[in-house]
């Protein structure tokens, strides 16, 4: 009986060291869920083929894993969460991209382009317009300054012709003055001549 109540007392300290070594695998440390099964799986007593494990074990082991699945949630929510400010950073950045390419867009515009009245025109084509307008004005000058000299000339030889014209009528109005005096004269003359001649 002896015998017996030791081996008895043995296997029931043997069952508590084997149930204190599978307690090691809920102690607080950094060891996986993996890695706590497989320690708790090792440290446990076998009987036949399967593994007697206590309760609060088992219940320590649920609570681990509904702790780890809790936290994974916890973390997938944080990582959703994250990622939807990340999004959001993101469209922000990225409609403040667009922004500055929609005014580089229009600075680009304003800085190729020229608005005359109220149409757009690209400064190249302006330049060329400005420049056909400035060469056309040229050429209008070029012809009126042209006509005018003509008209001038021709201006010029109707007064030479009239001043020559007249100067010809001044002198034949002289010269018949001149000659209508000495006509006189002689007439006159002549009527003197008669008159002596009578008297």
């Amino acid at each position: 009986m002896k015998f017996t109540l030791v081996i008895f007392i043995l296997l029931s300290a043997l069952g508590t060291m084997a149930q204190t070594q599978a307690a090691a695998a809920l102690e607080k440390d950094a060891k996986t869920l993996t890695e706590r099964y497989a320690l708790m799986k090792e440290k446990s007593e076998t009987f036949n083929e399967y593994k007697v494990i206590k309760e609060y074990i088992l219940d320590g082991m649920w609570k681990l894993t509904t702790d780890s699945i809790q936290k994974v949630h916890s973390d997938l929510a944080e990582a959703k969460a994250e990622a939807a400010q990340l999004q959001m950073s993101l469209d922000a950045a990225m409609a403040a991209v667009q922004k500055k390419e929609e005014s580089m867009a229009e600075v680009e515009h304003a800085a190729t382009h020229i608005s005359v009245l109220g149409m757009d025109f690209s400064k190249s084509f302006f330049i060329g317009l400005v420049g056909f307008v400035f060469l056309g004005m040229i050429l209008l000058v070029g012809v009126v300054t042209g006509r005018l000299k003509m008209i001038y000339q021709s201006l010029k030889e109707k007064m030479e012709m009239e001043n020559m014209i007249s100067k010809e009528f001044e002198n034949y109005k002289r010269k018949a003055l001149d000659k209508q005096m000495k006509l006189s004269r002689e007439l006159q003359n002549e009527r003197n001549k008669m008159a002596e001649m009578r008297s």
